[in-house]
C-alpha cells in the first residue's frame, strides 16, 4: 500500500504538466493600445452608405457612387469681385451615374453671368476675363471618375476625375480639359482630411495656358447627421500672357437629410488681391 507521502508526490508530478501548458486559467494581460489610422472595412454599414457629394468643398470626393446608382448635384454660388461686377453661377449641375463600384460617368451644365469668373467649384472652368461689363457663358460639361487605392494603413484612399468643358454659348468657343487627383485618410477620431491637385487648360482669346489648383480640406463630424470643414484651396495660371494668383479660406457645413440626400453650404474669402472678397455656395446633392 502506498504511503500518503507517495500519492502526494505523484499528484504533484501530473499537475506540472498540466500548469505550464496552461491547462489551468491564467490571468488576463492587456496588449498595448494600436493607435493607427482606420483600416480598409472598419467603417460602419449606415457610415459606408452615406452620400458623398463631389460640390460640398472645392476638394472633391474620394469615393465613387457605386453600381448601378445615380447621384445628381448641383449649386448656386456668388462671387463679390473686387473690381468689376458681381458673379453668378448656377445650376452647377453634374449628373454622375457607376458603371462599376470603381468607376462613374459624369455629364453636367452651367451658365454664369458677371464680371468675372467662378474660380470656387472645381466641377466648372474659369476662363471669364474680368470686364467691367457683364459676360454671359454656358457650358456642358462630361468625363469621368474612378478610384485607385482603398485606405489600408498610411495607403490613402484616392481617386482621379477626367473632365472636358465645351462651351454652348458665350463668346468662347475652346473646350478645356481637367484632370484632377484626390486622396485623402479617415482618421481614428473619425475626422477626414483629404487633398487634391487640379490640373485644367485654360483660354482666353488668343491666350492658351495651364491652370493648377491644389487644395486640402478637413471635414469634422458633428453628431449623426452634421459634418463641418475648413478648407484651403489656391488657382494658378501658368503661361498666361497675365498671370492670376488667387488664394482661398473656406469653412462650411452640411447636412445628411437622409443617407441619400444631403444639402449644405460653404463660404469663404479671397486672401489676395487678385481674388475675390467673398463668395458663398449653397447646394445639395440626391442619389437613387
Amino acid at each position: 500500500m502506498r504511503s500518503p507521502i507517495s500519492i502526494l508526490s505523484s499528484s504533484l508530478v501530473l499537475l506540472i504538466p498540466a500548469v505550464a501548458f496552461g491547462q489551468v486559467p491564467q490571468p488576463m494581460i492587456p496588449e498595448p493600445a494600436d493607435f493607427r489610422l482606420e483600416e480598409e472595412g472598419e467603417e460602419t454599414d449606415e457610415e459606408e452608405n452615406e452620400i458623398e457629394t463631389d460640390r460640398d468643398s472645392f476638394t472633391p470626393a474620394t469615393t465613387t457612387v457605386g453600381r448601378s446608382r445615380w447621384v445628381i448635384e448641383s449649386a448656386y454660388t456668388f462671387l463679390d469681385n473686387r473690381r468689376v461686377p458681381e458673379t453668378h453661377s448656377l445650376p452647377e449641375l453634374v449628373m454622375r451615374y457607376g458603371v462599376t463600384d470603381w468607376l462613374e460617368l459624369r455629364l453636367g451644365a452651367n451658365y454664369e453671368v458677371g464680371g468675372a469668373g467662378n474660380p470656387v467649384s472645381a466641377n466648372i472652368p474659369d476662363d471669364l476675363e474680368d470686364e467691367p461689363e457683364l459676360e454671359e457663358e454656358a457650358t456642358i460639361s462630361y468625363g469621368l471618375k474612378a478610384a485607385l487605392t482603398n485606405q489600408n494603413g498610411w495607403v490613402p484612399q484616392s481617386a482621379v476625375i477626367l473632365q472636358a468643358f465645351t462651351p454652348t454659348s458665350g463668346a468662347k468657343t475652346d473646350t478645356d480639359l481637367a484632370f484632377t487627383y484626390v486622396s485623402g485618410w479617415t482618421l481614428p477620431n473619425g475626422w477626414v482630411w483629404d487633398s487634391a491637385l487640379r490640373y485644367a487648360t485654360g483660354s482666353a482669346e488668343e491666350d492658351r495656358f495651364n491652370v493648377w489648383a491644389p487644395s486640402t480640406v478637413i471635414k469634422i463630424p458633428v453628431g449623426e447627421r452634421w459634418k463641418a470643414h475648413i478648407e484651403y484651396f489656391g488657382i494658378f495660371s501658368e503661361g498666361r500672357a497675365r498671370e492670376t494668383t488667387q488664394h482661398f479660406i473656406s469653412p462650411g457645413i452640411h447636412y445628411l437629410v437622409t443617407s441619400d440626400w444631403e444639402i449644405g453650404t460653404r463660404f469663404g474669402w479671397g486672401l489676395n488681391d487678385q481674388s475675390p472678397n467673398f463668395f458663398i455656395n449653397i447646394g445639395g446633392g440626391y442619389r437613387f
